[in-house]
């Protein structure tokens, strides 16, 4: 990381507009309000406000001259910000952000008292006065072949961040789930999932089942269904930001529940796969 963390802040300076959608675990819009949210920098040069503006609710106005413990950023302004602790009987949620340009799109994932998934919030966003090409919903097609990847993990415990290259292989099999190989320093991770319209079911341990949902503007989600204690999980977000071009953001529990880093994936396809 070249930036300190308030200057990776000062990338998402601007008057972003977009809207919050709602969106069920199963993947149904429940309402999607448009939205203006701008960060502006004020006389005194080391305060930011920020005004939310939600059509139909109460502007929220916040300012910062510091950043919360809760929150990282990366050089190029993508971001989390969220629970530091997953605990029992109390709710539970993080926001992942990433930025592209004249976009950002940013994802919250909620959890109930009970450990379970209980909706999502998605937030795509440009900035004023450029010109926007809307992404159309992600397909499983769009996401079939291989992609070659560059990754950074930032932690929570400020150690030295990790750079890595990553290499992720998707194809259906002939009784149509989904393989996956992802590879990402000397470790190779082999999983399969079930397809179920939108959403694709990884099944392999059954107390612990991921679900990851197919979302419009090009997005996923990736998510436990339920939480299960003593036991480690990530919450993750994809943009598919052009036909070729994907970012991923992780954000990591253990098995205490303690969050412990953040990763930023960007990966290229390098080539296309039927199945």
């Amino acid at each position: 990381m070249t930036k300190s963390q308030w200057q990776c802040f000062l990338e998402n300076l601007g008057i972003w507009q977009g809207s919050f959608i709602r969106i069920s675990p199963h993947g149904e819009v429940i309402r999607d309000i448009p939205s203006i949210v701008s960060f502006t920098e004020l006389e005194d040069k080391r305060t930011i406000r920020q005004v939310v503006q939600r059509e139909g609710e109460q502007d929220l106005v916040l300012e910062y001259s510091s950043l919360p413990r809760s929150t990282l950023f990366f050089d190029n302004g993508a971001f989390s910000q969220g629970s530091l602790q997953f605990a029992p009987f109390s709710e539970f949620g993080a926001e992942l952000g990433l930025i592209y340009g004249n976009r950002r799109l940013r994802l919250v994932q909620f959890f109930n008292p009970q450990q379970e998934l209980s909706h999502y919030t998605l937030i795509p966003e440009y900035l004023a006065g450029t010109s926007l090409e809307p992404n159309p919903p992600l397909k499983i097609e769009d996401l079939l072949g291989e992609w070659q990847g560059e990754a950074i993990t930032i932690y929570t415990d400020w150690r030295s961040p990790d750079n890595y290259s990553t290499q992720l292989n998707l194809t259906l099999d002939n009784l149509g789930r989904l393989q996956q190989s992802l590879s990402y320093g000397d470790r190779t991770i082999t999983t399969s999932a079930s397809i179920c319209g939108s959403i694709l079911q990884f099944d392999q341990n059954p107390q612990n089942p991921i679900q990851v949902i197919l979302l419009p503007h090009g997005a996923s989600a990736t998510s436990p269904v339920k939480i299960s204690l003593r036991q480690p999980f990530f919450l993750e977000v994809g943009w598919l930001i052009e036909i070729n071009l994907r970012q991923r953001m992780i954000r990591t529990y253990n098995e205490k529940g303690e969050w412990v880093s953040l990763t930023l994936v960007t990966e290229k396809k390098v080539s296309s796969s039927n199945g």
